[in-house]
């Protein structure tokens, strides 16, 4: 692979982050976005559109998270300190001229970070930290293909906004029905393919039938550990170069918290 085409890693300082709710605005029936802002956020950095944030929330009956400190290696808790419920969750916006960074939330039950999203107001306090590094993937690619389901899709919207106008390829995206879909800023060489659990479709399927592109391209998906899986089999069984794809799992059912990398 040219220089030009290789994924750049990036590591930033860690440093935790106490923001305030600005707004909460309803997408679609199952997603919600938090603008978060506050002086905290001052030189936040997020380089790369699957970067990951720890969100760390405030605990029954408290009106802010207990917040841990940065250490050499990550978040720091102290024996005595309480531990935040925290999750992992990916930047969908950052806009350092108004200070104020968006983060868009599965409106599923039973999770305490949906939970809490549900019932946010201006004013609430979040906490925040990272990202620690970035995985900068090239835009200059013959083809993209983007795969995965709602918790995926602020990642998937943001690479979106972020390819150039000449960029090709698919982009998949697995949500309940048609009231999950959401519009989408896109180059007009990306194919935005709905694929509806409720009409019993799934992402390996709808994958299964599109023939590889021609050319040097690089394959992106996130989605339920289980469904994930058996797609990145899928890919290596067809050819696809471990250098050209990267697969994660971003939850696991019976595991709210699990995150985890499948192709690396």
């Amino acid at each position: 692979m040219t220089p030009d085409l290789m994924v750049q890693k990036l590591r930033h300082a860690t440093r935790m982050r106490l923001l305030q709710v600005r707004r909460v605005q309803r997408l679609s029936p199952s997603m919600l976005r938090v603008t978060l802002g506050g002086e905290d956020l001052a030189g936040f950095v997020s380089a790369s559109f699957d970067d990951h944030v720890k969100l760390f929330f405030p605990a029954p009956g408290e009106d802010k998270p207990a917040m841990p400190a940065a250490g050499e290696s990550g978040i720091a808790l102290a024996a005595d300190h309480p531990k935040p419920p925290m999750r992992d969750y990916t930047p969908r916006r950052y806009d350092a001229v108004k200070g104020e960074l968006d983060i868009d939330f599965v409106a599923h039950a039973g999770g305490v970070a949906a939970d809490w999203a549900r019932q946010a107001k201006p004013g609430d306090y979040l906490g925040l930290g990272g990202p620690r590094g970035s995985r900068v993937v090239p835009t200059g690619f013959d083809w993209h293909w983007l795969i995965g389901d709602e918790s995926a899709l602020p990642a998937i919207a943001r690479r979106l906004e972020e390819l150039p106008a000449q960029a090709r390829g698919q982009a998949w995206l697995l949500v309940e029905d048609e009231s999950g879909r959401l519009p989408l800023a896109a180059p007009a060489g990306m194919e935005i393919v709905w694929v509806h659990r409720a009409r019993h479709q799934d992402l390996l399927q709808a994958v299964r039938q599109a023939p590889l592109p021609a050319g040097v391209g690089y394959i992106w998906a996130a989605g339920e550990s289980g469904e994930m899986r058996p797609l990145h089999r899928h890919l290596q069984a067809r050819g696809v170069d471990k250098e050209r794809m990267r697969v994660a799992g971003y939850w696991k059912r019976g595991d709210a918290g699990a995150h985890e990398s499948i192709s690396d």
